[in-house]
């Protein structure tokens, strides 16, 4: 989930990139309910964006010999011309318009803008120079990181569950660091970035929607990435035009392979709870994993082995503490329901 939109949190139940807007039947006292059609679409909309989202490294890959620098210029340049027809063909030039002169809403997203700059172009280099597995334990780093950021910036009190994943996490940042022989910095710049970058987002709330931010933060990025692409060209290190149609084309389609993943999103997270969606975001990284070590056959020690198992031990605490507290506030809600009633 590394593309244009926070993943959501782990930690609370209120937390991520979107409001829940769940519309899933709940089960009645007489049993449960068959799955509804909207629930199964979330679903379906929500494996496929972080599928997409997990396969990510295989379409980075093909784009070699363009460098992080190159690739991320086109997608932020070309993600924009995409963007510009989706709101066309959506009728939404006023909403934009609304956005941009809101001068919090275009400040948060501004920010947000230059963060998700950093993701990107952490993340490509990440996976262009050999090291897809580290940019893959950053995005299972990054829910422990959001649990940090609601105890640092929001001063929020955390679990005791959620306390120990925050240490088990820190160890296994310890032993991935004895592993690497240095800090694992990329893994840790895309957690954190990340987790700023969803953060900043949360501030927006709902009050802009995903294509609306994707086109507000590449408007920001845009004069800059097109002076890379000049910069580039001139120095005769551009392969948007030297390697063939192909190529060409491939670069050009990183508006469409970064905007459909996040209408994925979108659509799901108006379908689904957080807790469920909290869940279906390991699916990215665990792909991102899978194709570093099957496709691109990066090694890995049995240090390294050590040191992701202990992250994982410190999700699977997070999860468990979601999936308990999301049991009790559903509890709770029911409880309320009858008592109204």
């Amino acid at each position: 989930m590394p593309e244009g939109i926070p993943a959501p949190s782990v930690a609370t139940s209120q937390t991520g990139a979107s409001p829940a807007g769940s519309t899933a039947a709940a089960p009645s006292a007489k049993g449960p309910q068959p799955v509804s059609k909207d629930t199964t679409a979330g679903m379906l909309f929500g494996v496929g964006a972080y599928v997409l989202w997990g396969l990510l490294p295989l379409y980075f890959f093909i784009l070699m010999p363009a460098g992080a620098v190159e690739i991320v210029a086109n997608r932020v340049v070309w993600s924009l011309l995409f963007c510009a027809l989706l709101i066309t063909v959506t009728r939404a030039w006023g909403v934009l318009g609304t956005a941009l002169r809101d001068r919090r809403v275009f400040g948060s997203l501004a920010l947000a803008a230059f963060l998700i700059a950093i993701n990107w172009l952490t993340y490509t280099y990440g996976v262009t120079t050999g090291q897809a597995v580290e940019t893959s334990l950053g995005y299972f780093i990054n829910p422990l990181v959001s649990v940090l950021l609601g105890v640092l910036v929001l001063k929020e009190r955390l679990r005791p569950l959620q306390w120990t994943a925050v240490g088990v996490g820190f160890a296994a940042v310890g032993v991935l660091t004895y592993s690497y022989g240095k800090l694992p910095w990329i893994a840790l710049t895309l957690a954190f970035s990340f987790g700023l970058y969803g953060f900043v987002k949360n501030r927006v709330g709902s009050r802009v929607d995903a294509i609306t931010s994707l086109s507000v933060e590449t408007m920001v990025l845009a004069p800059l990435a097109a002076v890379a692409m000049v910069v580039l060209a001139v120095n005769g290190s551009s392969t948007l035009a030297s390697e063939g149609p192909g190529h060409f084309w491939l670069l050009l389609a990183s508006g469409v392979i970064t905007a459909v993943p996040l209408l994925f999103f979108g659509a799901s997270a108006r379908r689904l709870p957080m807790t469920t969606i909290g869940l279906l975001q390991y699916f990215a990284p665990i792909l991102q994993f899978l194709v570093a070590l099957l496709v691109f056959r990066e090694a890995m020690t049995v240090e390294r082995w050590i040191g992701f198992g202990v992250v994982w031990l410190a999700l699977l605490l997070l999860t468990l503490d979601m999936l308990r507290t999301a049991r009790k506030n559903s509890v709770a809600r029911k409880a309320a329901r009858r008592q109204a009633a």
